[in-house]
């Protein structure tokens, strides 16, 4: 998705400012008076400031006036500023990162226009804004898309590809709602709710960990399927990779190909250009990352402490890609399973999480389908599978499996959840077929005669 402006809430999304607003706010409350000032402050949190103090006047029974309110406020608050607060880890770059590429920047803030001047400039960061936004200024606030709406005109650039940086969900739900593409900045000590921001986030972020100019603009929002599909292999960085003869040909059938950190290695061995080369370089040699962000169309750089893994980043860059191209994905992953069983259960999480994009995992010693509804529903297995042995493990609870040229046949069978019922059957005719009428199924097919089952 291309970016072309970008607009940063200010108080715990560029500062680690709430905190000294929650004491500044606790402490005025109480020292006038204010009976139970917890509660009050969680009812005005999001009310812009200086609406917040003629509130406190009319509704709240204190006797100064809204205008002696926010005077008291905004001296504690500046000097909050100066002594109290300090820039959120990583904002700082992904400013620099926005400037360098030209792309207009607007604050756009609940507190009011002086302090948050005063906070900008306290900080350093002021001159890579084109224009600030306080939300006095508007009829409403962060509860409704307005003050995003403003800023927009300031920009003037277009809605689709103007970000929204936020960390509280009253303004990444009015702004999403507005058509704004929005990434969270997340923090633990704020009290946001995770899931939440999450959902109401197309880009989550904890701080700005996960967020860099290369990301923001490899992402995609689902579109609209075309008639296409989009076949997409990601090389994982498992420890125990696969062959180099297996990555070329797999890479030989697919349209896509993306490296998660030490598959960059893998591919290297295979002698294939990846499309995008993906992680924190942790564990890829570094003659191995060096080739790939020479080969590669895109690097998706990210830092080695961060949240998701190189996997989950690689999964993500080509369903973007799917979407970009409005196709349909059909999901090949390799080098993922050796070494690690932990490592090895979180990739069929992942899988199950893309169920719909027919995902497969392919090593040199087996193939892992899941199989759902909404994806692939069934598996023809085919001639070279006979005598192979098969597993069918339920991921889901109530997953309903049917296996038919097997040796021990199933019918609409309801298997146990994570449970070892479908394990280790044979496959003993050219044409058998596992099938899922409900919930999802992992589907093991392993070389092997198979003839004993546990």
């Amino acid at each position: 998705m291309a970016i072309t402006g970008a607009i940063f809430d200010c108080d715990g999304t560029l500062m680690d400012s709430m905190p000294m607003w929650r004491e500044v706010t606790l402490g005025l409350l109480a020292q006038n008076g204010v009976a139970d000032p917890e509660r009050v402050f969680e009812e005005t949190e999001v009310v812009p400031l200086d609406a917040m103090c003629e509130l406190l006047h009319a509704r709240y029974g204190v006797q100064k006036t809204g205008g002696q309110l926010l005077e008291e406020f905004g001296q504690m608050a500046r000097e909050g500023y100066r002594s109290k607060v300090s820039l959120i880890d990583g904002c700082l770059d992904l400013l620099r990162q926005l400037r360098a590429a030209g792309i207009p920047l607007c604050v756009a803030s609940c507190t009011t226009l002086r302090e948050l001047t005063f906070a900008l400039e306290a900080w350093g960061i002021r001159d890579y804004f084109d224009h600030i936004v306080d939300v006095s200024t508007i009829a409403r606030g962060k509860e409704h898309p307005d003050i995003y709406l403003a800023a927009l005109e300031l920009l003037g650039t277009p809605l689709e590809s103007t970000w929204v940086f936020e960390d509280s969900p009253t303004g990444l739900g009015s702004a999403r709602e507005a058509g704004f593409p929005c990434a969270c900045v997340y923090n633990e000590h704020d009290g946001r709710d995770r899931e939440l921001c999450r959902r109401l986030s197309d880009i989550f972020s904890h701080g700005y960990i996960d967020l860099s100019l290369p990301i923001l603009q490899d992402f995609e929002r689902p579109r609209a399927q075309g008639h296409g599909v989009l076949r997409a292999l990601v090389v994982a960085g498992s420890p125990a990779p696969s062959s180099p003869g297996l990555v070329a040909r797999l890479a030989s059938e697919a349209d896509y190909v993306v490296a998660a950190d030490r598959g960059i290695d893998t591919l290297r061995a295979a002698g294939v250009a990846p499309q995008v080369f993906c992680g924190d370089s942790d564990s890829a040699s570094p003659e191995g990352a060096s080739w790939g962000h020479e080969a590669s169309l895109v690097n998706l750089d990210f830092p080695s402490e961060k949240y998701a893994t190189d996997l989950a980043l690689a999964l993500e860059s080509a369903r973007h890609e799917a979407a970009r191209q409005e196709k349909r994905l059909e999901l090949c992953l390799s080098c993922a399973s050796g070494g690690r069983p932990d490592h090895a259960l979180g990739v069929i999480g992942q899988l199950l999480r893309l169920s719909e994009a027919s995902p497969r995992m392919v090593e040199d010693d087996f193939e892992c389908r899941v199989l759902s509804p909404g994806g692939a529903g069934a598996w023809d297995l085919g001639p070279r599978a006979r005598g192979c042995t098969l597993s069918v493990v339920a991921l889901l609870p109530q997953s309903v499996c049917s296996e038919t040229g097997v040796r021990w046949e199933l019918s609409h069978r309801e298997l146990p959840l994570l449970g070892d019922e479908g394990i280790s059957n044979v496959v003993t005719s050219d044409d058998a077929r596992v099938s899922c009428h409900e919930g999802a199924l992992a589907v093991f097919l392993m070389g092997g005669d198979g003839s004993t089952r546990t």
